[in-house]
C-alpha cells in the first residue's frame, strides 16, 4: 500500500470522547501495519496511547508508547517528537511531573531542531503545564510568540489554547487583573473563529475570571447567559452549573445556589480526573447541593 493513501488519524480525534477515538485509531492499524510506514504506524500508537491516559489507563497507555518507540529511528523526527510528547503526558496524568519533564524537553529539542512549529508548540504549551508559575509563563510566553510567528496554520490554533493556559497560570498567582487579561484575548481570538465549545469555554473562563475579582452580578449574567447557550442545544455543562451555584452563594442567594451546586455534582461527580485531583471539590458540590 502506497503510503500517501493512509487516513489522516488526526482528523478523526474527538477529545469528549477519547473511547471512541482509541476504537477509529484501532481501526486504522491493519492498514498502517500493512504498508509498513513505521513512521505512520508509530505516531498512529502514540495517539492511541493519549486515548488511554485521557481513560486513565496508565498502564496500558505506556504499554503502547513501548510499541511505537519499537518502531523509531533517528530518521523519523516528527515520530520521535510526538512519542516524547505522548509519554509525557501519560506521566503528568499519572501525577507524575518530574518523569513528564525529560520528555516534554526532548520534544521540544527535536521539534525545534527540525523546524516543526506545531509539535514544538505543543512541547512548549505542556511545559508551561507543569512547572511553577514564573517558569510556566516564560514557557507560555515562549510558546505565544512560537504561535505568532509561524506560518503554518495549524501551529497558529494553538494560540486560543496558550492565551487561555497564561490566562489559569496568572490566576493561580493570583494576579486576577493580568488573568482576565488572557481571557479576554482568549475570547477574541474565539470569538473571531466561532469554535464552538472553545468558544463556549472562553467565556466561562472570562467569567470565572470576574468572580475572583469580585464582579460576581457580572460573572453570574455572563454564566447564566452561558447557560442558555447550551440549554437552547438541548445541552448542559457541570462547569457551568459549578458557577452559576458558587455566583448565587457569593451573593448570599444560597437556597437559588443548592439546586445548582446538586446539578453540577450530578454532572461532575463521576469524572476520573476530578475524584483523582480535586475530592475535595467535588466534596463541596454533594454538600451544598444538598446531598
Amino acid at each position: 500500500m502506497n503510503p500517501v493513501s493512509l487516513p489522516d488519524f488526526d482528523a478523526l480525534w474527538n477529545y469528549s470522547d477519547p473511547q471512541a477515538t482509541e476504537q477509529k485509531f484501532r481501526e486504522l492499524l491493519p492498514q498502517a501495519e500493512i504498508a509498513a510506514d513505521h513512521s505512520y504506524h508509530a505516531q498512529l500508537l502514540t495517539q492511541i496511547a493519549r486515548t488511554e491516559g485521557l481513560q486513565r489507563k496508565f498502564d496500558d497507555a505506556h504499554h503502547t508508547l513501548d510499541a511505537a518507540q519499537a518502531l523509531i529511528s533517528s530518521r523519523m523526527p516528527t515520530a520521535s517528537a510526538r512519542y516524547e510528547l505522548e509519554r509525557g503526558r501519560v506521566f503528568n496524568s499519572s501525577g507524575s511531573k518530574d518523569n513528564a519533564r525529560p520528555h516534554f524537553l526532548r520534544a521540544w529539542e527535536i521539534a525545534t531542531a527540525n523546524n516543526n512549529d506545531f509539535y514544538a508548540i505543543d512541547a512548549a504549551h505542556m511545559m508551561g503545564i507543569i512547572e511553577p508559575a514564573d517558569d510556566a509563563l516564560a514557557w507560555n510566553e515562549k510558546a505565544i510568540a512560537a504561535a505568532e510567528a509561524a506560518e503554518d496554520k495549524r501551529a497558529k490554533g494553538w494560540i486560543g489554547s496558550l492565551t487561555n493556559n497564561t490566562g489559569w497560570t496568572y490566576h493561580d498567582k493570583g494576579d486576577y487583573v493580568k488573568a482576565l487579561e488572557y481571557f479576554e484575548k482568549c475570547l477574541a481570538w474565539h470569538s473571531e473563529r466561532n469554535t464552538g465549545r472553545g468558544l463556549k469555554i472562553a467565556k466561562w473562563s472570562v467569567a470565572r475570571g470576574l468572580r475572583s475579582l469580585g464582579r460576581t452580578e457580572e460573572a453570574l449574567q455572563q454564566q447564566t447567559d452561558l447557560l442558555k447557550e447550551y440549554e437552547a442545544e438541548g445541552a448542559s455543562d457541570g462547569y457551568v452549573f459549578e458557577e452559576v451555584a458558587e455566583c448565587l452563594h457569593a451573593l448570599g442567594r444560597t437556597e437559588e445556589a443548592r439546586p445548582y451546586f446538586a446539578k453540577a455534582y450530578a454532572e461532575l461527580g463521576n469524572d476520573g480526573w476530578l475524584q483523582a485531583n480535586e475530592a475535595q471539590r467535588l466534596e463541596r458540590l454533594k454538600q451544598m447541593g444538598g446531598q
